[in-house]
Parts: C-alpha cells; sequence; structure tokens
C-alpha cells in the first residue's frame, strides 16, 4: 500500500464512531464513556485541541490527537504543542502515515504561534520512542509514576 491512497486531514463529524473505534484499540484499558467524555471535550474545544485522521477507502485508519499544554516538563517557552495519541492500523504502518499525522499536527501547532512540540511514550514502547525519534523528538526525561493505597 501506498501512502497516497491514504487522505489526511482534521477529524469531522461523521468519523466519530471510527474515532472511537481506534481510540479503544490504542487505551485498550480506558472504558468507553471515559473515550466519549475525552472526546467530547476535545470536539467542544478547537482552539486548544485537534484531531487529525488518516482514511482509506472511507474508513479511519489512524488518528492523532493534538493540544496545546499551558507547560511542559522540559520545555523553555509557555503553551507547547502536545501529541496527545497517535495510532496508526498495524496493517498501515512503515508506509509514512504516521509521519504525515505528526506533520498535520506540528503545522497546526505552527500556525497557532507555538514554537515546540512535545509528546510522551510509556518505558518500554520501544516502537513508540523509535517512531518519535525518526521524526526528530529527542527522549528528555524519563519518569515512573507510583501510588499506594492508605
Amino acid at each position: 500500500m501506498n501512502q497516497h491512497f491514504v487522505d489526511i486531514r482534521p477529524l469531522n463529524e461523521t468519523d466519530l464512531n471510527e474515532w472511537l473505534r481506534l481510540r479503544k484499540i490504542l487505551w485498550d484499558r480506558t472504558p468507553e464513556d471515559e473515550h466519549q467524555a475525552e472526546m467530547v471535550d476535545i470536539v467542544e474545544h478547537p482552539d486548544s485541541q485537534q484531531v487529525f485522521v488518516a482514511e482509506h477507502e472511507g474508513r479511519l485508519v489512524g488518528f492523532l490527537e493534538a493540544s496545546i499544554r499551558p507547560f511542559v516538563e522540559d520545555c523553555v517557552s509557555d503553551n507547547v504543542g502536545y501529541l496527545e495519541g497517535w495510532f496508526v492500523e498495524a496493517d498501515f504502518r512503515n508506509q509514512g502515515i504516521g509521519r504525515e499525522l505528526v506533520a498535520s499536527a506540528e503545522n497546526w501547532a505552527r500556525q497557532k504561534g507555538l514554537t515546540e512540540m512535545a509528546s510522551d511514550a510509556e518505558i518500554g514502547n520501544e516502537t513508540s520512542l523509535a517512531a518519535h525519534r525518526s521524526l526528530g523528538y529527542a527522549e528528555t526525561s524519563r519518569l515512573v509514576h507510583l501510588r499506594k493505597e492508605i
């Protein structure tokens, strides 16, 4: 498959069911009602959040959620573009689709007057780390979150 058969564009209202389907694959431990609440929040705040999708033959095969965060660890500016979630279905990976989704988010952030873009990946997710690195993102730090019930 060639990436030219995939249309990268902003999310539209008719994409909601497909976007939810892909979110449930990426964040499979998140309950559906939480996905839906987050989706509503994203759609209702287009000034600070944007979703880009990859469409192939009428169905979504990838998406990227971007936001503007007022502060990001290890960044030098306020208001930083952030890659909140990024997913391409397995059969469509390694064809430049993820790269195009990220480029769309970076262009959106640039148009908003931002000068930095940031992201994160879970420790151990070498696939995500490699994808970020291949797009010029440099690791700045690692953090392990800890919890204890008391």
